[in-house]
């Protein structure tokens, strides 16, 4: 099994990264030996990352970074980095390779902080590995500070050090930042393909793999999350029922406020799994007591804490929502292929009765305003509307037509 397995559905993009990770063993070892470098490497030192949500941008620049640190002595003998075996590749794929560093934010932006400390790190040379490789998954959450800091260290980089940075599209990143990295784009993986990852490496039932690749329409981080966890299914099908529910006034609010619930339940679920031992982990390393009180000039310190837990209470309920609205629009989408008589494939055949009833109860243009009111809702939230009255609005719009 080589890095490159999990890369589902993206062969262009593993071709290239394959590619690219030979030259920088090539180029390493010429250095190492005093050799002079060949030119038309296909290596560089900035990489930027962009597909839509679930086409694997992460696990395309964690793959990538396993190939750089890769020790196999099969390279020796003209084969490809990446084994999946070695020492370099293990430890860089778990998390635990001394010279890759992976960011990734559970809060709503990345700040100029947080970024001087990673510039600072790609500053040095690589402790154990081939390379100082920084993998930044969420570059389109960066702040417009935060970018300008980074900027500087895309510009004038480290001899070793590799910068990795995943965003939807090139305009979530500042031009001048995209315009000094490497270009990658991923596809939305085929179902089929998403499916046989859920098979042979979850375990999951086929069945359900295909159920859950279809219904997320490729996302293979969905699709995993549907396949195996019952909760997620059940939110689902609760979100799928709301195009029947707006039938009147008090069944719109009903609705909105049922999906506004749902979401606070997600971010409560996650804050009872992940706050308390970061509170309690915290009072250990500042000297607090079980039961106690904690020792003078740490309030900053806690008050810093809860800060960051709020925030991150605030996206994962955002995240629940907007999930909640792409499966919507899916429904919808469903809706008007039904209408036209498309031959494109159903996502949401477990709830065909429904579909069927919505697209025999509208026309096209309805079902095209309903796509519109469900866009028009996630718009209103990233510009901070609150969102219980952006999701009334919404359904509102949906019982309109």
């Amino acid at each position: 099994m080589t890095v490159w397995d999990d890369l589902v559905g993206q062969d262009r993009v593993r071709e290239q990264l394959a590619a690219a990770a030979k030259d920088a063993d090539a180029l390493v070892t010429a250095v190492s030996d005093g050799k002079p470098l060949e030119q038309g490497s296909k290596m560089t030192h900035a990489w930027l990352f962009t597909g839509p949500p679930g086409s694997g941008r992460s696990t395309a620049a964690r793959a990538f970074a396993a190939a750089l640190q890769c020790t196999s002595p099969d390279r020796a003998l003209g084969g490809e980095p990446g084994c999946g075996f070695c020492d370099g590749c293990h430890t860089s794929l778990i998390g635990t390779h001394a010279d890759v560093q992976v960011i990734r934010t559970d809060l709503l932006s990345i700040g100029v902080k947080e970024t001087r400390d990673l510039v600072r790190r790609a500053q040095l040379s690589p402790a154990v590995g081939r390379w100082q490789v920084i993998v930044m998954e969420d570059a389109d959450r960066l702040t417009e500070g935060a970018g300008n800091v980074l900027l500087k260290a895309v510009e004038e980089p480290a001899p070793r050090t590799v910068w990795m940075l995943c965003a939807p599209s090139l305009e979530d990143v500042l031009p001048t930042i995209r315009s000094r990295c490497r270009h990658l784009t991923l596809g939305t993986p085929p179902v089929e393909a998403v499916a046989d990852v859920l098979i042979r490496r979850d375990g999951v039932d086929p069945e359900r793999a295909h159920s859950a690749a279809r219904a997320t329409q490729g996302h293979i981080g969905r699709a995993r999350r549907l396949a195996t966890d019952e909760r997620a299914r059940a939110r689902r099908a609760a979100v799928l029922k709301v195009p029947l529910r707006i039938a009147d006034v008090g069944g719109c609010l009903k609705a909105a406020q049922e999906l506004i619930d749902t979401a606070t339940d997600d971010a409560k679920q996650m804050a009872e799994e992940v706050d308390v031992k970061e509170t309690e982990d915290l009072k250990a390393a500042l000297g607090g007591v079980a039961g106690g009180r904690m020792p003078r000039g740490t309030a900053g310190a806690m008050k810093e804490l809860e800060d960051k837990q709020k925030r991150r209470k605030t996206r994962t309920q955002r995240d629940s929502l907007d999930l909640a609205l792409t499966e919507l629009t899916g429904f919808y989408r469903d809706v008007l292929a039904l209408q036209l008589g498309s031959r494109i494939a159903i996502a949401n055949v477990d709830v065909q009765d429904s579909l069927d009833r919505v697209a025999e109860s509208s026309t096209p243009a309805q079902t095209l305003r309903r796509i519109e009111a469900v866009i028009a809702c996630r718009r209103a939230m990233d510009r901070n509307v609150a969102p219980l009255l952006a999701v009334e609005a919404m359904t509102m719009s949906l019982r309109a037509g």
